[in-house]
């Protein structure tokens, strides 16, 4: 467990921080940016859950974890993803997320055209949180150029923004109260 006595230790004021296995970076490396959109990810979806309640709420409970483990993978350098003494995103939780999906999209209306975010207060926190998602996506993509990045930690960040786009289509009535786009609508 982890236990924090002292909240501010001066160690970032020179624009550095630590990693899992305590080397220094720059707030501006990949890595820091990857996790730090990630952490920021976990943020909105907090803020989504302030309008859920029961499974809905459940779930980001858990990706909230999930994130947490994430932003942990991403913290720690190196290239052996399945070493157990390192917390990494593993299979089993993109399975799970795949999985609660396939349940969630079965019971949608079908798309008829492409969704503004909107409809429920839940529905368009989770469209914030979507896009939040895919771009620590498009971070963690970034850092994958110069560094190696656990590739399930990729799928996970992937399969969620999925997830969140499907589930505040559930919190949509299942669809019903979807906000459609209407191309050209205000020409």
């Amino acid at each position: 467990m982890v236990k924090l006595n002292k909240i501010y230790t001066r160690g970032g004021d020179t624009g550095k921080t630590s990693l899992v296995s305590g080397d220094r970076v720059l707030k501006s490396a990949p890595r820091v940016a990857a996790y730090g959109t990630v952490d920021e990810t976990n943020a909105t979806i907090g803020l989504a859950r302030v309008h859920t309640i029961g499974e809905a709420d459940a779930a980001l409970s858990r990706i909230q974890n999930d994130l947490f483990d994430l932003g942990a993978d991403l913290a720690t350098p190196g290239e052996d993803f399945e070493n157990t003494s390192n917390l990494r995103i593993v299979e089993a939780q993109v399975a799970r997320l795949e999985h609660e999906i396939d349940l969630l999209n079965d019971r949608l209306l079908p798309l008829t055209s492409f969704i503004l975010p909107g409809g429920t207060p839940a529905a368009a926190a989770l469209h914030l949180s979507r896009t939040v998602a895919r771009r620590a996506e498009r971070d963690m993509v970034t850092m994958a150029e110069t560094e190696p990045v656990n590739p399930a930690a990729i799928r996970y960040i992937n399969r969620l923004s999925d997830y969140l786009f499907v589930l505040a289509r559930h919190l949509n009535d299942n669809g019903a109260q979807d906000v459609l786009w209407v191309p050209g609508a205000n020409r």
